[in-house]
């Protein structure tokens, strides 16, 4: 794993939200409830550390005791070239499956593709790529 790996704490929805991330990037998910951790400091099925590994990387887990969840807010998740532009057209889609689609995925007056759209569990994300889908004809 290269650079920063966001490490999310959600309201009790890890299971979920690390399942939906799955869905839509593929790659492995591992997840360890609070009891497979001999963990007391919540309901003993919440996830107490999450994590998505593959083309996209995410660590999650459940918050607890005075944890503060997920808010992101002047943060955006980029995915910027990270895949072909027909992945991360795919990836877009399913992101704003049950999410706010703030810009759509087009193309741009400086010649990219890119698009910003905030998934059902509040993260923000910013998708594109060099050029357009005309241009990769």
């Amino acid at each position: 794993m290269t650079g920063p790996v966001p490490y999310i704490l959600f309201p009790g929805t890890a299971r979920t939200a690390l399942e939906f991330y799955h869905d839509v990037f593929g790659g492995s998910i591992e997840m360890y409830s609070l009891k497979d951790l001999s963990r007391t400091d919540g309901p003993l099925d919440n996830i107490g550390h999450g994590q998505l590994t593959g083309e996209v990387n995410l660590f999650a887990a459940d918050a607890s005791g005075t944890d503060t969840t997920v808010k992101t807010e002047g943060l955006m998740m980029a995915l910027l070239g990270t895949a072909t532009p027909a992945t991360l057209r795919e990836w877009f889609a399913k992101l704003s499956e049950g999410g706010t689609v703030i810009d759509p995925l087009t193309a741009k007056p400086w010649g990219d593709t890119d698009g910003q759209v905030v998934d059902r569990y509040g993260l923000h994300w910013l998708i594109g790529y060099q050029g357009t889908d005309s241009a990769m004809s």
